[in-house]
């Protein structure tokens, strides 16, 4: 492969990769873990669409999660920059989330990470 033409280095920092600033790490520490891009990707189907989902539609839509992790995850995507959080209406109060541009810069390269799944086999119950 032609590293010289891609834009970017694929050589790894010498040592420990942890201990040299990495934009894949830093990536990683914002969109990783267990929640994040399920929310991203739910996030992004309603905002594609010119509307902002609520919080309960997130909760119903992304299995297993808790209320403890819903917020915990929103929170640091809004931090990150990839969310807004719309506060709608007086009373009754109600809260919205859409993607900001930051978030929408991130769809291609999770499109590409679905396509790239796609061909990863399934896993067993025994895995």
């Amino acid at each position: 492969m032609d590293m010289e033409n891609l834009g970017y280095s694929l050589r790894l920092p010498e040592g420990n990769i942890y201990d040299a600033p990495c934009p894949l790490l830093r990536t990683l520490s914002v969109i990783g873990g267990k929640w994040k891009l399920p929310l991203l990707w739910h996030i992004a189907d309603y905002t594609e669409a010119g509307s902002g989902v609520r919080y309960n539609a997130l909760k119903r839509a992304v299995h297993g999660i808790t209320n403890t992790m819903l917020n915990k995850c929103l929170a640091e995507l809004e931090r990150d920059g990839l969310i807004l959080r719309e506060e709608q209406g007086k009373r009754p109060l109600h809260v919205e989330y859409r993607l900001t541009e930051r978030g929408r810069a991130l769809l291609p390269a999770l499109r590409e990470l679905y396509v790239w799944g796609q061909g990863l086999p399934e896993k067993t119950s025994g895995e």
